[in-house]
């Protein structure tokens, strides 16, 4: 056989190898579990929405705004319920939590889409003080723990559903 006949035959194997090795590259990628999401990471994304979330959590924590830390939270919440009883508890005492700081530790991606956010999140709360005017009593720092939230996109605001341990 002419070996000038063999080269078309050559190149197409060469490019099926090629071509499969690309496949089973995309699908070993697809397949991978998602790495969790980088903690120092900054725009959009899952990091970012639970900061902002963090963020107005604190603000009505320390201005005693029961009704605006109800509204960080989807109706019905559990997790919602629980907090706005112990910011209520705080505010019928005269004390709002100021310097209330989450500091996120580690966070993992469990779900994300337009309309979930799912974490699996460790932080802790440190920094906070109980202030009525007159006295400012520094509150214990929060240890380490590992929770599960769930942020769902409400009216184009990020509310919490629930955190889960």
């Amino acid at each position: 056989m002419d070996p000038r006949r063999l080269l078309p035959i050559l190149v197409g194997l060469t490019v099926l190898a090629v071509l499969g090795t690309a496949a089973l590259v995309a699908l070993r990628r697809s397949s991978v579990e998602p790495a969790p999401w980088p903690v120092a990471a900054t725009g959009d994304g899952p990091r970012a929405v639970l900061a902002g979330w963090d963020s107005r959590r604190a603000r009505a924590w320390a201005d005693g705004d029961v009704e605006g830390l109800r509204d960080l939270y989807v109706p019905g919440s559990r997790t919602g319920r629980a907090d706005v009883r112990m910011l209520t508890s705080y505010v019928d005492r005269g004390l709002t939590v100021q310097g209330l700081e989450t500091q996120v530790l580690a966070l993992a991606v469990v779900d994300v889409s337009t309309q979930v956010v799912d974490v699996r999140v460790t932080d802790r709360v440190s920094g906070a003080e109980a202030v009525d005017g007159r006295t400012v009593i520094p509150l214990p720092d929060d240890r380490p723990s590992t929770r599960r939230v769930v942020l769902r996109l409400v009216e184009g605001e990020w509310l919490v559903d629930e955190v889960r341990e």
